[in-house]
């Protein structure tokens, strides 16, 4: 594989997943969570647990791994600017439930040591992984 051309390239910090999950955890954080739980309660009981507890480990991946393998890469700990390899989001996946889910909750007294979590970040990381190496759209012009 030659250079890098402009279509694999891996946008870090400027990747539309990575900008649409800090976009829908904030909306989540700040908009729905503080000022919707009572109309969630009452009409979509189904919808505030998820909200409440797992919809921000499903963006756990797509919102923080571009910030890391970019920090990674501004130290050389990273030699390339193609999308996340499944070898990253599967080792970043295996240490942040490691630190989130055991290390945190067991030895820090932080945040709550629910496995369900671990698999809301795996479905996460396997569909943002999956959207960052989907195949480049052809561009190409038809003739006649």
């Amino acid at each position: 594989m030659g250079t890098i051309g402009a279509m694999n390239r891996f946008g870090y910090l400027h990747d539309r997943l990575f900008e649409f999950s800090l976009a829908a955890y904030a909306v989540n954080r700040l908009v729905i969570r503080p000022h919707l739980a009572g109309f969630l309660h009452s009409h979509l009981q189904w919808a505030w647990p998820f909200l409440h507890s797992h919809f921000d480990d499903l963006l756990l991946m797509s919102a923080a791994l571009p910030v890391v393998l970019w920090i990674q890469r501004l130290t050389g700990l990273r030699k390339h600017d193609l999308p996340p390899t499944w070898a990253e989001m599967f080792s970043h996946l295996a240490i942040w439930s490691v630190m989130c889910k055991i290390v945190g909750p067991v030895y820090c007294h932080i945040g709550v040591a629910d496995p369900w979590d671990i698999l809301f970040f795996t479905g996460g990381g396997l569909a943002a992984c999956h959207w960052w190496n989907r195949p480049a759209p052809q561009s190409g012009s038809v003739t006649a």
